[in-house]
């Protein structure tokens, strides 16, 4: 009974926050045939908790070049239903990812106001691999791994480190 009233409680918060700008940047290469069903699927239920209305969403394919396949303000049932399509829609193509140029594309996109979730999904170790050891590598200092057996989803806190400066030098201020 406690736990099913934290969860609701909790649950009662997240959903009451501010609107943020959601990217979710998917390694489309070739790779991605094995692991689509699995990714759309476990993308489909974390947007079913991640999104509320004010969301807004742009969605990168970064197969041999990084393009957004979609872009919008989410504002109910209707506008989540069709992000998640955009991800069924995915064609996968190529040897290569350009999950750096799409990061970078959504790093450059991210204003002085408002918080950012980035949602990186990586299906091919070489993609990842040239991600880290290239010049945007530095974009994933801060962030966090979730492992499944094929591919993996990184959390990525784009544009964090101003941020943290910012609020550290007022917080020393006081």
């Amino acid at each position: 009974m406690f736990i099913a009233l934290a969860v609701f409680c909790l649950s009662a918060l997240y959903a009451q926050r501010d609107p943020i700008n959601v990217n979710i940047i998917i390694d489309s290469s070739s790779s991605l045939s094995n692991v689509k069903e699995g990714v759309g699927s476990w993308l489909s239920s974390r947007l079913d908790e991640l999104l509320v209305a004010g969301d807004r969403v742009t969605i990168w394919s970064a197969a041999a070049q990084a393009r957004v396949i979609y872009s919008g303000t989410v504002s109910g049932a209707e506008e989540k239903e069709a992000v998640k399509s955009a991800v069924r829609d995915i064609v996968p193509s190529g040897y290569t990812s350009d999950l750096s140029g799409a990061l970078r594309e959504a790093a450059s996109r991210q204003g002085a106001g408002g918080y950012s979730y980035t949602l990186l999904i990586s299906v091919s170790a070489d993609s990842l691999s040239s991600l880290i050891t290239g010049p945007n590598g530095n974009l994933l200092r801060y962030s966090r791994v979730e492992d499944f057996s094929s591919w993996r989803a990184l959390v990525v806190g784009l544009n964090i480190d101003s941020r943290v400066r910012t609020s550290a030098a007022a917080f020393l201020n006081n």
